[in-house]
């Protein structure tokens, strides 16, 4: 392969759950209302994107637990935007407050818990900041908008359009992908473009399927290692928007188009779109962390997500590491914790040889 071109500085990141190369093809789609909705989305996502880089020249508003409020346990509120744009909008339940009567604010606020909870129960983390950072959540964000994202301060998730996405709120994982880049904010903070922007993407695909599978008590083998699945309307043509199994098979639709991610990188894909295809290359590390965990087998948080969670946590992976550089600080990052020649130094380099990926 040949070498990356020059990247320039990092900006801000603003993290959808659908990438905009999907956007794009759907709002060109010839039925209107499907083409107005994804419009209506990425107009919504680029005011967004914009209001993340303020953010980011003057300052984040200090955001820290309640004062008095117990350590390690989560500090969660939902908001309902009420089909509008202003965050965060009225808050509709606060930690500890009972079920409401919308599905979608009890979703919420279950999947912000299910995600706090594999942290800090697998890997000892107290929030996505490790220091118990209160976590807030808006829904029924705009009208028919089809994205969920992350901003660098809170989640946000739209109700879909009914014909291409459902509600955002419904795959665990999608909660679980996007607080994850609240994670990777606070730890190696991955710049957004090209393979370290791909690898921030992939390290939310993993954390993502891990808090859904540590909150279903699966199994890596009894895991289905899909991204988003349930969000697709049912006229659609596919299982979800990605799979960690078998890279470029999560779609297959006349709108939506077909899956692009590659499994291995004989077929990475060079792109100007979608930051250098920051969700399209993401397979391939996808599809490394799911021949590690499937490998070595039982809970995949276990010992293949404490590697990954060791190598994004660990100090030494740098904001503009590729994928050859995490292979091998997760190499390292076996060594340290179990020892070289066993089960998992021999799983580890399979999978990123099997990907294509070198980790000498």
């Amino acid at each position: 392969m040949t070498a990356m071109p020059a990247r320039p500085a990092a900006p801000a990141v603003f993290c959808t759950i659908v990438p905009p190369h999907l956007l794009d093809r759907l709002a060109r789609a010839a039925d209107p209302a499907i083409a107005a909705a994804a419009r209506r989305t990425l107009v919504a996502d680029a005011a967004n994107r914009t209001a993340r880089r303020l953010t980011t020249v003057i300052g984040a508003r200090p955001v820290a637990a309640p004062e008095g409020a117990p350590a390690a346990k989560p500090h969660r509120t939902v908001y309902d935007a009420g089909h509008r744009t202003g965050l965060p909008g009225a808050q509709v339940r606060a930690e500890g407050a009972e079920p409401t009567g919308d599905a979608t604010v009890n979703r919420a606020y279950a999947g912000l818990g299910a995600t706090f909870q594999l942290f800090l129960d697998a890997y000892g983390r107290d929030s996505i900041n490790g220091s118990g950072l209160p976590l807030d959540a808006t829904v029924h964000y705009d009208k028919d908008y089809g994205n969920a994202f992350w901003n660098g301060e809170q989640m946000v998730f739209g109700d879909g359009d009914g014909e291409i996405f459902l509600d955002f709120t419904i795959p665990v994982d999608v909660i679980g992908h996007e607080l994850a880049h609240g994670v990777t904010q606070y730890t190696a903070n991955l710049a957004y473009f090209g393979q370290p922007g791909a690898l921030n993407e992939s390290m939310s695909d993993v954390f993502g399927s891990l808090v859904k599978q540590y909150a279903l008590g699966q199994t890596a083998t009894e895991a289905d290692w899909l991204i988003g699945a349930g969000l697709l309307a049912p006229d659609v043509r596919g299982v979800a928007l990605r799979s960690m199994k078998a890279p470029g098979t999560a779609y297959d639709d006349d709108v939506l188009g077909k899956d692009p991610q590659p499994a291995k990188m004989a077929d990475y894909v060079r792109t100007g779109s979608d930051n250098g295809g920051v969700h399209i290359n993401s397979g391939i590390p996808n599809h490394a962390f799911y021949l590690f965990a499937t490998a070595l087998g039982g809970h995949a948080w276990e010992r293949a997500g404490q590697v990954w969670y060791d190598v994004l946590a660990g100090g030494d992976l740098a904001v503009d590491a590729d994928f050859a550089d995490f292979a091998r600080l997760s190499v390292a990052a076996v060594g340290e914790r179990f020892g070289e020649g066993g089960a998992e130094d021999d799983a580890v380099r399979k999978a990123w040889s099997t990907v294509g990926v070198p980790t000498a």
